[in-house]
């Protein structure tokens, strides 16, 4: 049985590893929703995107589905993706998003960035960067 001092401490630690959760996903969010629309030729929706995402986490939380949808508009309004708003026949009208030439440039840039993060990142955390 666990004391009261330990469950305050596993509790800190579980809002801890919520808070960091939360940080990293708005870091990253933009990054893999720029992947995954540079990885396809036709326009996507946002429930569409969200499966594609569910599916290559399995079952860990990674995203949640509503806080996909600021970073879609915030990656329209910077110019990196359009979207188009088209009918749907069993249900309300739904907005496609794409990448533009400027959000694929970037895209390459932020992959570059990314890339040396995570060497940085793992040299550092597996013991590496010594």
């Amino acid at each position: 049985m666990l004391h009261t001092e330990e469950l305050v401490a596993l509790a800190s630690t579980n809002e801890e590893t919520k808070k960091f959760q939360k940080e990293l996903n708005s870091g990253t969010t933009a990054l893999v929703l720029l992947g995954i629309l540079g990885q396809t030729s036709k326009p996507m929706y946002g429930y569409e995107i969200a499966k594609l995402i569910e599916a290559n986490v399995k079952d860990i939380p990674i995203m949640k589905q509503g806080a996909l949808y600021p970073v879609l508009r915030s990656l329209e309004s910077s110019g990196l993706l359009e979207s188009e708003v088209k009918p749907s026949v069993s249900s309300p009208p739904r907005r496609y998003y794409r990448i533009t030439e400027k959000g694929r440039k970037t895209l390459e840039s932020w992959r570059e960035i990314w890339d040396q993060t995570k060497v940085l990142v793992d040299n550092v955390i597996h013991g590496g960067g010594q």
